[in-house]
């Protein structure tokens, strides 16, 4: 069955018990489980960035399939900012419907992929 998830019943995400205390994606706002658990810097670190957030895995692959190091310096370094990219905006109303341990392949955009490296 290849190209294919298939659906299984799941629980409504709003459903499921919050652990007091638990890590939220700032991003999809689903509880992070630790297994899931990447920390994103802003501001790339190979531009000077410190400053990190706690995303699920497939958010922040998502982000880096999307977006080239200096697009998230200059225009997105900022939760905010990411939420509004109309790409991204598209793959969190998505994922916001799977549950927390949810993972899947991510793929490069092929405007990234065409990109030449310097």
């Amino acid at each position: 069955m290849s190209g294919r998830i298939r659906r299984k019943s799941m629980p409504d995400p709003e459903s499921l018990p919050r652990t007091p205390g638990a890590l939220s994606c700032p991003l999809c706002e689903r509880v992070i489980p630790p297994s899931q658990r990447d920390a994103h810097h802003l501001v790339p670190r190979s531009r000077g960035g410190r400053h990190t957030e706690y995303l699920h895995r497939i958010c922040h692959r998502q982000i880096h399939a999307l977006l080239t190091e200096t697009e998230l310096e200059r225009e997105y370094s900022t939760v905010q900012a990411l939420q509004l990219h109309p790409q991204m905006a598209e793959f969190l109303a998505w994922v916001r419907g799977k549950p927390p341990e949810f993972s899947e392949r991510t793929r490069k955009s092929a405007r990234i992929r065409k990109k030449p490296r310097r």
